[in-house]
């Protein structure tokens, strides 16, 4: 299997490190280790303690996928695989495709997601949202779409780069649509629990459909993408076996550390999701007051959940260009539309960091000057 170089990856390798300041993150600040040590219970301090630094159970730690089940309605620890989440996204498509099958995945998005598709010899066509109806997914892409060759729907919610989340109507249609064509899904839900509004949250895609698999993990919603933790979800019992055997070709078990790191975080998950949340609204009020100061230059579609959206260059102005010149000038990074292969007319703006008042007035400090 030959694959494109992930451009997202490269452009951050060549300024996450360097940047001073990073405008664009898809996750939240990472936790620190004192305080999430701080958070354990009698038995995870023992756990942690007593830890010893062998191989851990290929499925992942029982304790673990007790925890995660708890996140979720109807799934049982048979149904949960951990990971690493860019490796959930490999097992799945593995799992799932052959050569010629065909894909339709929801676009601009995270580049495995169809990448790796591509790479097994797959047909993808991208489903584009509309932006002019606060990118929405129009559910008549998919009906038009739909050959007897398609064998997959790829969707994510709440949806990166653009922040949106569909209604829970939409969200059945999809998953109705799928029943009646027999497809599989593979549903990206790396940003769940950040809803604005609890309400507002979908189902998981695994909780309602026996031919879905669902992503998630510790990286965005809690902070903790170092510990690289993950797992995929189906209650397909083939595909999963399928998913299990081929993780012993990847990275066989998970790190032991992260493991119970992972699960003391869990088992605290309302406080540190709160806390997330609140720096999170209070990074949006911000945004609003900046948008609207500089509305003649930008224009965006208030994201529903998550920690990033998507605004747009309205003065025609080459994205790439410009945010070379603000990383140049200030040291501040922001994520172009063409690292998605979408346009030049966008960028990636990120939310979940404790700093970005600082930085989004320095941002402003800068574009008054020119």
């Amino acid at each position: 299997m030959k694959l494109h170089p992930f451009k997202l990856e490269r452009y951050f390798a060549k300024y996450e490190f360097s940047a001073k300041y990073l405008l664009c993150s898809s996750d939240c600040d990472g936790l620190l280790m004192s305080d999430l040590i701080g958070m354990e219970d009698a038995e995870t301090r023992k756990m942690w303690n007593m830890l010893a630094l062998g191989y851990t159970e290929s499925l992942g730690y029982p304790a673990l996928r007790e925890e995660i089940a708890h996140l979720y309605s109807g799934i049982s620890v048979e149904n949960i695989l951990e990971v690493v989440p860019e490796e959930g996204i490999f097992l799945a498509l593995h799992a799932i495709l052959e050569k010629d099958d065909h894909v339709i995945c929801m676009f601009p998005g995270y580049q495995s997601l169809y990448e790796v598709a591509h790479g097994l010899g797959a047909t993808v066509t991208k489903w584009y949202p509309d932006e002019s109806k606060e990118w929405q997914f129009d559910m008549e892409f998919l009906k038009k779409n739909c050959t007897n060759k398609t064998k997959l729907l790829i969707i994510n919610f709440p949806h990166n780069p653009t922040g949106y989340l569909a209604s829970k109507n939409e969200f059945e249609e999809i998953i109705t649509f799928a029943k009646e064509h027999n497809l599989y899904i593979l549903s990206d839900e790396m940003y769940r629990f950040l809803e604005y509004d609890a309400h507002n949250r979908l189902p998981s895609a695994c909780e309602v459909y026996e031919k879905a698999v669902s992503l998630f993990g510790m990286s965005k919603t809690f902070g903790m993408a170092g510990v690289r933790t993950g797992w995929v979800i189906t209650k397909d019992t083939e595909l999963y076996k399928t998913m299990a055997t081929f993780k012993d070709y990847t990275t066989i078990c998970s790190s032991a550390p992260s493991e119970i790191l992972s699960l003391i975080a869990l088992r605290n998950r309302k406080t540190i999701i709160s806390r997330h949340l609140k720096r999170i609204q209070r990074n949006l009020l911000l945004l609003d007051i900046f948008f609207e100061k500089y509305k003649d230059l930008f224009s965006w579609v208030r994201p529903k959940a998550g920690t990033i959206a998507f605004p747009v260059l309205k003065n025609g102005k080459s994205a790439a260009e410009f945010c070379d010149e603000v990383v140049r000038n200030t040291s501040i990074l922001l994520l172009p539309s063409n690292i998605y292969d979408y346009d030049d007319k966008h960028f990636r703006i990120g939310f979940g960091r404790e700093n970005m008042p600082e930085v989004l007035e320095k941002l402003d400090m800068y574009l008054q000057k020119i």
